[in-house]
Order: C-alpha cells, then structure tokens, then sequence
C-alpha cells in the first residue's frame, strides 16, 4: 500500500467518535471537498479536531487543512495518519503548526482471531455494554480501578479508545486482558475487523496482539488561542 486509504481513516473516526459520544465529524469548511473532517471535541486546549482523508494522495491536502487549522480563532489539533511522515511534518510546521505526536500509529486486527488472557488474581474484571458501547474495567479487591478501556461497535468495525492501566498496576499483563475483554464483547455485538490509533507506549502490546501497523499518525495544534478570544 502506498497511500493509506481514506476509507479506514474514516471508519476509525466514525468509531471514535461514538466512543466519546461525539458528534459525528463533519468536512472542513473552506477546505476542497475530501481533504478532511472535523468533530466538535469541546475540550479546553481541543476545541476541535481536524482528520486529514488524504495525506498521502494528495499532499497539498496536508498543507491546505494546516492553513486552515493555523488560521482558528480556537484551540484546534490536526491529525493526519500517513506513509510519509517526514514529508507531513515538514508541511504542517511550515504553516506555523506547533508538533505534539509524531510516533503514533493506525492499527488493524481481526478480531475473530484475538488472542484470549483471562484476569488472574487478585483482579476481577466488570463489562458494561450500553448500546454499541463497552467499557471493561479490571478491578482490585478493594474496588480500585486498575485498567480500562473502551470499544464501540460499528457495523463489523469496532474502535478500541482510550486503554489505560494505572502506573501502580503495570507489567502485570493487564493491558493483554483488557484487550481480550473488548475483543470478544465486541466479536459479540458482530465485529469483525479492530481499529485503533496506538501510542507510542502502547504500540508493543497491540504489536504483540497480533495488531498491524497500517500508518503513521502524526498530531499537531494550532498557534496558542488568547485567553480573551
């Protein structure tokens, strides 16, 4: 693959944006027509986001929403997942863009074929499934919150979002039992195909999970917003 494919990108944000019970993300004004989406995120420092579609296809796409984001009387993060990385970076800085990500990635993974890690003791695990949502949460014995996470289900897509296991309860193979909870309640609800954007510090356990890297994905925001704007 030489360019990575709009329609993932698109999956991946329509799950996303369930996953934080976000509206769904609408294109970018101002921009020509498929360069990008924006969502609404109403966050203090991420007023908005803006989704590159097609960084690699077209590159001037990358340089037309950086103008655009630059431009923003508020707070507004660019992200653009790529095969290019270094040729995006140098577009995005060069309209003024300040680089907050450069190493995270895209991945993919059958679900059908995730690998399954029970909880061992002393943790208990909790699922909560409301509508295409799922939240599992792995537990200590004295109810604190040691892992969680969150997937959403759409169509035969689910969206892995937000996996976190608490500093005090790491290297415990925990985040292994957190992704097998959300696979399997989310081969359950009829996906079939995982999407997720990794961080850089959990990129080795999806790799080990049997998650592929499909791009690179590289965030910027917008110059600092006055505080009386």
């Amino acid at each position: 693959m030489t360019n990575t494919e709009s329609d993932l990108i698109r999956r991946w944000l329509n799950g996303w944006s369930v996953a934080r019970s976000l509206p769904e993300a609408e294109p970018v004004k101002s921009a020509a027509d498929g360069d990008g989406l924006r969502s609404d995120c109403n966050q203090l420092s991420r007023e908005v986001e803006v989704f590159a579609l097609r960084a690699d296809e077209e590159p001037e796409s990358v340089a037309r929403l950086a103008d655009i984001v630059a431009a923003s009387g508020k707070s507004t993060w660019l992200t653009v997942p790529t095969l290019h990385p270094g040729a995006v970076e140098a577009l995005v800085t060069a309209a003024g863009l300040v680089m907050l990500q450069r190493s995270e990635w895209l991945m993919t993974t059958d679900l059908t074929e995730h690998p399954q890690h029970a909880p061992t003791a002393p943790y208990e695990r909790e699922i909560r499934t409301e509508g295409p949502v799922t939240v599992v949460t792995l537990r200590t014995p004295s109810g604190e919150d040691a892992a969680h996470g969150t997937i959403a289900v759409v169509g035969t897509d689910a969206i892995a979002d937000r996996i976190l296991t608490d500093p005090a309860h790491r290297r415990r193979g925990l985040g292994s039992v957190m992704m097998s909870a959300l696979a399997e309640a989310a081969v359950a609800q009829g996906a079939r195909t995982g999407l997720l954007i990794a961080s850089e510090e959990g990129q080795r356990l999806y790799s080990s999970l049997g998650w592929r890297r499909e791009a690179d994905v590289l965030i910027a925001r917008g110059p600092v917003v006055p505080a009386d704007r």
